[in-house]
């Protein structure tokens, strides 16, 4: 990252800047995770999935820390691989398998099932116990379909998967899919989120994202520096 080449206050301040890991919400990758993540890449390059699932891996953190009946290393490797069965899905079929007014439910079955698939694959590769691949998997077939949680693990994926829809990067890929506006597209994916939600911190996050994004649109924003 470049380092500024001015200040308005005349001094340099980085002298008071914590480390990061004395500030609450900041993440890195673990190392448990970097390598499911490696792995996991290649099947992620399709209609910005390979962005969407590391912020759904950050809101995903952030919602373990606040819910004390939910595993890490069952939540986050699950999400990290719980939309790599897109991959196996024509590019040109993903948006109408996800179009609100639409949809295609038996391609978004076959992401799940090919997405189990490919998990238990990475996760059999990395060495990691068969109870937690099996409760990995059984997370991500049905992660979309399913309209009810299995466990607090799921609630978590599920609400970290839906959440990026109201953050700004999830509102202006939205926006592309589409051809909405940023309100268009606020107004479509909140509602939307907020009605599927499991959990109290996700709800909390989703209205906070709302609000934001809402500022964002409005008229008394435009034109401020």
């Amino acid at each position: 990252m470049s380092s500024p080449t001015s200040t308005r206050l005349g001094r340099d301040i980085r002298s008071h800047i914590p480390p990061a890991s004395d500030v609450p919400g900041v993440i890195r990758l673990r190392d448990e995770d970097a390598v499911v993540w490696e792995l996991a890449a290649p099947y992620l390059a399709v209609r910005n999935n390979d962005s969407h699932t590391l912020y759904a891996y950050g809101l995903a953190r952030a919602l373990v820390a606040l819910l004390p009946d939910a595993d890490p290393d069952v939540v986050l490797p699950a999400i990290l691989l719980h939309d790599t069965g897109w991959s196996t899905v024509s590019d040109d079929l993903i948006l109408e398998a996800i179009a609100p007014g639409g949809g295609r439910p038996d391609l978004v079955l076959q992401h799940e099932k090919e997405g189990a698939r490919i998990a238990t694959e990475v996760l059999s590769s990395l060495g990691r116990d068969a109870e937690t691949v099996r409760r990995v998997v059984e997370i991500i077939d049905g992660h979309d379909s399913r309209l009810l949680a299995l466990s607090a693990d799921d609630e978590v994926v599920k609400d970290a998967d839906k959440l990026w829809r109201v953050t700004p990067h999830g509102i202006e890929i939205v926006c592309g899919w589409f051809g909405l506006t940023r309100e268009e597209s606020l107004r479509i994916t909140s509602l939307r989120v907020q009605k599927s939600l499991f959990t109290e911190p996700a709800r909390a996050m989703a209205r906070g994202f709302a609000a934001v994004a809402s500022i964002d649109v409005a008229p008394e924003r435009h034109g401020l520096v």
